[in-house]
């Protein structure tokens, strides 16, 4: 058969051709050639509020240690149901009678710089915290019953207490990597660049009031995070955050108001969550500062000094409506310090009256307390001058404002004048832990284990005039710091339940802190980026600020829509084959076309 003549491509058009069919039919196939594969995104998370330090020894506030459990692994960690799990221990053991704590650290466990892991690192940053004071701020009363720390091989870490110890001695406390913090000073090291950790990320860079950064770990034990790091992107307010996340510059938000959570349900490419959190928000009421030695300090109103005063402020207090109007509904009505999520510990012990709603009795305990009305209804004090109060909120958290409107009216209604100054959290925690305030918006994240947050209320926890100590409201009582120790070496669980519950009553009963609800945490995240959060609890749990880092340790990016016929679909529509046979068509025509042109282009021109 005669070939037929035609007038062919030359050969170097038909190479670029070959060579671009190539690679479209590659980038369409995903065929396995060499070729380097994108690195996943960052997971970025709008930050609202306040870092106090880095410095694991030194950081209370809750975006610190948030950020730091990402960081530092501990000996026993926390459970997506709050139950204990292996953390850098993969067993422990206990002596018979509860003095004796053995973990067994595994082999092969190494710091994200390569680094061997083992138990003296453990030991070391036990045992610094208990020698030095100033690294206590943070843990130092989780280390007061430990009477010995040994890590008598590298595998093997025993703490034996001075007294058994109901709480596991292994929780909550960060361990640092004792090759890097026994070079530096580790009451003032900054921990904000290039650290070294053993959780899921570590910290790569701080950048006060813009951003901090955090790498993935590549040698976390329970394998490396399948995203490219977190991003935390400080915004000045929640609206802008909101905002950020509507326009995809973030993926994550939380501590959403209740009406920015709503304006957010069903927006495409947006999911949000309202989980049962870990927090009570609260008044608290400055009863006259003391510090360890009982030397006065600060500025508080005398007449709260007064019992029946702060009774009357409880009473004055409408929970309910805090939840109905400032929370929509997204919470429940506090009681004591431990949130309905811990359901053994949570409750007053019977016999203990909440306080009611009830402004007649406030009126009853001002009379009683010698606070009568003058002519205009304000109540006067001793020197016949009106009892007026200062109020402080935290001016990043729109709820804290809100709360404080409401008391100031209901303040009113009994004759109490109230003040309203919003400052920055680092300036509020100042200005509170100075003495000088009468009633402020306060609120903590509490851990499954009550020892902690009952030890920081007990009278040796106490912050004196300098600053020095770690305590939730400078409050002391001899009874509840009685029940406190009952509770700590109580190894039946049922009866150590009730005597936290005792002790949360007597605090309760001396109207010092007023959990106003347990609100939930209102998040929303971009999930057209990213999915798979691990909640805390599993079912209907939070997911940033939990209690681990089960949150977004397995945040992972979001496999891309499917369209109509797409892959993945269920509409069958053209081969990928087809696809690049097009492709193909495209660039002959194109290059032909091209090559053609300038046939023609050259005809004409030699023309006569």
């Amino acid at each position: 058969m005669d070939r037929l003549k035609r007038r062919t491509l030359p050969r170097r058009w038909l190479a670029a051709i070959a060579s671009l069919a190539l690679a479209l039919g590659l980038a369409v196939t995903g065929a396995s050639a060499p070729a380097r594969a994108e690195d996943p995104p960052r997971l970025r998370v709008a930050l609202t509020s306040d870092i106090d330090t880095l410095n694991p020894f030194q950081a209370v506030f809750l975006t610190s240690t948030g950020l730091l459990r990402y960081q530092y692994e501990v000996i026993v960690g926390v459970g997506v149901n709050n139950e204990p799990v292996p953390g850098l221990a993969s067993e422990w053991t206990t002596s018979p009678d509860a003095k004796v704590w053995t973990y067994t650290f595994p082999e092969g466990r190494l710091w994200s710089d390569g680094q061997p892991l083992t138990a003296e690192d453990a030991r070391w940053t036990l045992q610094s915290i208990k020698d030095n004071e100033a690294l206590g701020t943070a843990n130092g009363g989780l280390v007061e019953n430990m009477a010995e720390i040994a890590a008598p091989d590298p595998q093997t870490l025993v703490i034996t207490l001075t007294e058994p110890q109901a709480s596991n001695p292994g929780f909550e406390i960060p361990i640092v990597p004792k090759h890097v913090w026994e070079n530096v000073d580790a009451e003032t090291y900054p921990n904000d660049r290039d650290t070294v950790g053993s959780g899921p990320y570590v910290i790569k860079s701080y950048a006060q009031g813009q951003s901090v950064d955090l790498d993935v770990n590549p040698n976390f034990w329970r394998g490396p995070a399948p995203n490219g790091g977190l991003t935390y992107a400080v915004y000045r307010n929640l609206d802008a955050a909101v905002q950020a996340l509507r326009s995809a510059e973030v993926d994550f938000v939380t501590q959403l108001t209740p009406a920015q959570f709503d304006s957010l349900a069903n927006q495409p490419g947006i999911t949000t969550n309202p989980g049962n959190g870990r927090r009570f928000t609260s008044v608290n009421i400055n009863h006259g500062q003391r510090g360890p030695d009982d030397t006065e300090y600060g500025d508080g109103n005398a007449a709260l000094k007064d019992p029946l005063v702060r009774q009357a402020i409880m009473h004055s207090i409408d929970n309910q409506a805090l939840i109905d109007r400032v929370l929509q509904g997204y919470g429940e009505p506090g009681v004591t310090q431990e949130p309905p999520v811990y359901p053994d510990y949570f409750g007053l012990a019977a016999g203990t009256e909440p306080y009611a709603f009830d402004p007649a009795e406030a009126n009853r305990l001002l009379d009683q307390a010698g606070y009568a009305r003058g002519s205009d209804g304000k109540r006067l004090g001793p020197d016949r001058k009106p009892l007026q109060l200062r109020m402080l909120v935290r001016n990043s958290d729109p709820t804290h404002t809100q709360i404080a409107d409401f008391v100031k009216a209901w303040l009113a209604d009994v004759g109490i004048g109230v003040d309203v100054s919003a400052m920055s959290a680092n300036q509020l925690d100042e200005v509170t832990t100075a003495g000088n305030y009468d009633l402020y918006v306060s609120g903590w994240s509490i851990n499954p284990d009550p020892d902690y947050q009952l030890s920081i209320n007990t009278c040796d926890r106490r912050v004196d005039a300098e600053g020095n100590g770690n305590s939730e409201a400078n409050y002391c009582n001899p009874e509840f710091d009685e029940l406190y120790a009952q509770q700590h070496t109580e190894l039946d669980p049922a009866r150590r339940a009730e005597l936290v519950k005792q002790a949360w009553s007597i605090m309760y009963r001396d109207a010092v802190v007023r959990p106003v609800y347990y609100q939930q945490q209102l998040e929303a995240y971009r999930s057209d980026r990213f999915d798979a959060f691990t909640r805390q609890p599993a079912e209907g749990g939070i997911i940033a600020y939990q209690n681990y880092y089960w949150g977004f340790h397995a945040a992972a990016p979001a496999a891309p829509a499917a369209g109509p016929g797409g892959a993945g679909g269920a509409g069958g529509g053209m081969p990928v084959g087809g696809w690049v046979a097009i492709g193909v068509g495209v660039l002959l025509a194109i290059f032909g076309g091209v090559y053609l042109a300038r046939r023609r282009g050259t005809s004409a021109d030699d023309r006569e």
